[in-house]
């Protein structure tokens, strides 16, 4: 129903412009642009915020 749609897109959201962030400074470090952040924590933002949009998508199912 429009309520548990609702329900996932305010979890989602949040965690895919973490994930795009985090993407991003992990483009910046490897090409240069950024030196002084450990990549490594960045990495495990991605993967958090990936792992929390598939036990989103596995609740709506």
């Amino acid at each position: 129903n429009k309520l548990s749609i609702q329900t996932r897109e305010n979890v989602v959201m949040p965690l895919i412009t973490i994930q795009q962030y985090a993407l991003q400074i992990v483009k910046e470090i490897e090409s240069g642009e950024v030196y002084n952040l450990k990549k490594s924590i960045f990495e495990k933002m991605i993967t958090r915020s990936l792992y929390g949009n598939i036990n989103a998508s596995r609740n709506s199912a």
